[in-house]
């Protein structure tokens, strides 16, 4: 196997390319308060320019150029950077993320990034013991690929915990294994119907419940559980906002908002310790319609303040392809009645989406299947037609699976692709469990990302975290190279391949515009705000292959430090030398 890389296609001296210009006469009065200097500084502006060195002033960028220019924003109060040679990028963006939740798994039992059953049950069962006085074992993050079809039985955890219900979640967020104990408590037994939305994993030959519950299924356990506290929230999300910027994450789109959620935002805001700004993605109820959205106005004049924003809501079209729940055009290989099934028929989801538009929220809206997709399209569509054109920037998460007459209703509708890059890997989840649902033919469209791009249309990068890396570098590696970070094999649907340019814009300026801030963040120009962060390396020197490698060294956020890794100096002696 040949290791996945592209060929850069500009030469270094292209790149480094400076901005060059007279500084502006500087009042001796205002001095910057921090300058970078001698820095691989990549703006992301329009026109993809590089500078040497970055002031800043008051939490704002007052200064892009070369390091001679530099010099007449230092005075003695000024921090002084040499960064000799390291790389400066806005501060990245992440367009779909879940830090409450996310934080709040990663401090309960967390499977995320273990590769075996044998790993997986080994933590259950040592987080058990460490926590005797715990009434349920609740956490998440294991992966369907390590169990045959996905579906992991109720017996190998009744093997570790019999004592006591155990409630674990997948890391895609769509399936839920529990013991027999669980299932017990919540009643849950052979003649339990399936709900509308969800599906209970049986045993073939007794029909009893496995111990895998597939989306709404998993409510009939999740009923059960003890309430989390408002500062189990709080600490959760502040785990987060620790990952967020030690990643380079300031700025982040919570993809699907409670009010609990809200409440944690809105305290740490107050507190002075919202160490990112948020857009909050209020989640609708889409089993209650229309009749959700007096409640979602209300949210969003209750809990608008600070770093929160709360103009967007979040719809659930549909699940996944994994476990054939994403809504699709044509059946399942292997499975010819079923296309899975949308959470809304159209007529429904063209009202909803109609009421929102109408109030002036952006919609944000998880498809995953072609079905899916065209139905959200034509829903935005209804909404049009009904409210007119204006500058909604509705946006669809995840769209897996396209049929590729629908690509060009991204640049016609104005809607923006709101992709995960790091899924469009080739790995197990797709050659194991997505292909053979789908065959060839339309697993060609996958993560259909270039094409998206070549069509015009506009896109914006995210995580979706817990589900995966919380790290924008692993997918910025993956939208170039399309191989899963530290794999030596063949680029997966490599025509959807992407430049490195187009990579990052996805994590900045894209994301900026997605999220309403493109004049505010997303590059660094004089005026917008000092959200900065500083690599080991520079991205265009390296092998592509490599770029998950890289460590952010410094985090700022409005030019306050809210991350600093190991590595780099930063002296206050000012614009003076130390003596």
């Amino acid at each position: 196997m040949t290791k996945c890389r592209i060929g850069i296609a500009v030469s270094v001296l292209g790149l480094l390319a400076l901005s060059i210009e007279a500084a502006p006469p500087v009042p001796s009065s205002v001095p910057a308060d921090l300058v970078l200097r001698n820095a691989n500084v990549y703006t992301v502006d329009g026109a993809r320019s590089w500078a040497e060195a970055v002031a800043v002033s008051k939490g704002r960028i007052v200064f892009v150029g070369a390091n001679a220019s530099a010099s007449p924003w230092i005075a003695s109060s000024t921090k002084v950077v040499d960064l000799a040679g390291k790389m400066v990028l806005p501060a990245f963006h992440d367009s779909h993320v879940h830090p409450v939740s996310g934080g709040v798994e990663a401090l309960e039992c967390d499977l995320n990034g273990l590769k075996t059953q044998e790993a997986i049950l080994a933590k259950v069962k040592a987080y058990a013991a460490e926590h005797p006085q715990a009434k349920w074992i609740r956490g998440g993050g294991w992966e369907l690929t390590l169990f045959p079809d996905g579906n992991p039985s109720k017996a190998l955890l009744d093997t570790i915990v019999s004592d006591r219900p155990v409630y674990l979640s997948a890391s895609d967020g769509h399936s839920v294994w529990v013991n027999s104990k669980a299932l017990s408590l919540a009643g849950v037994t052979k003649a339990t119907p399936d709900p509308p939305y969800g599906r209970i994993e049986r045993d073939p030959k007794t029909g009893q419940p496995s111990g895998t519950l597939r989306e709404d299924a998993a409510d009939l356990v999740a009923k059960s559980l003890p309430k989390r506290s408002a500062k189990e929230h709080v600490d959760g999300l502040t785990e987060a906002l620790r990952k967020a910027n030690g990643f380079g994450l300031t700025s982040l789109v919570e993809a699907s908002a409670s009010e609990e959620d809200l409440e944690s935002y809105a305290t740490l805001d107050a507190q002075g310790k919202l160490t990112a700004r948020v857009l909050a993605s209020l989640y609708v109820n889409t089993d209650k319609g229309t009749s959700e959205v007096p409640r979602l106005v209300a949210l969003r004049k209750k809990y608008a303040k600070g770093r929160v924003r709360t103009n967007a809501v979040k719809i659930f079209a549909d699940g996944v392809l994994e476990t054939r729940t994403a809504s699709v055009l044509e059946p399942y290989v292997g499975f010819p009645n079923d296309r899975g099934k949308p959470n809304l028929t159209p007529a429904a989801f063209q009202a909803l989406a109609t009421a929102l538009d109408k109030e002036g929220f952006q919609i944000h809206v998880h498809a995953i299947g072609d079905r899916a997709i065209r139905d959200t399209f034509d829903a935005f569509e209804a909404a049009r037609r009904a409210n007119g054109a204006r500058d909604s920037r509705h946006h669809i998460a995840h769209i897996e699976l396209f049929d590729p007459a629908d690509i060009p209703r991204f640049r016609k509708l104005g809607v923006i692709a709101n992709f995960q890059p790091l899924w469009a890997n080739g790995d197990r989840w797709i050659t194991e469990l997505t292909e053979p649902k789908l065959g060839p033919e339309r697993s060609r469209w996958l993560y259909p990302i270039e094409s998206v791009i070549a069509s015009g249309g506009e896109y914006a990068f995210g995580s979706d975290w817990s589900v995966s890396s919380l790290n924008p570098l692993d997918g910025i590696e993956v939208a170039v190279t399309r191989c899963e970070p530290e794999k030596t094999r063949p680029a997966w649907i490599p025509e959807e391949k992407i430049s490195l340019p187009d990579a990052i814009a996805g994590y900045t300026i894209r994301a900026a515009y997605l999220d309403f801030s493109e004049k505010d963040t997303g590059s660094i120009e004089v005026g917008k705000a000092a959200d900065l962060i500083v690599l080991d390396r520079n991205l265009f020197e390296i092998p592509p292959s490599q770029i998950h490698e890289a460590k952010v060294l410094l985090t700022l956020l409005e030019g306050k430090e809210v991350y600093r890794g190991s590595g780099l100096e930063i002296s206050d002696t000012g614009g003076k030398p130390k003596k």
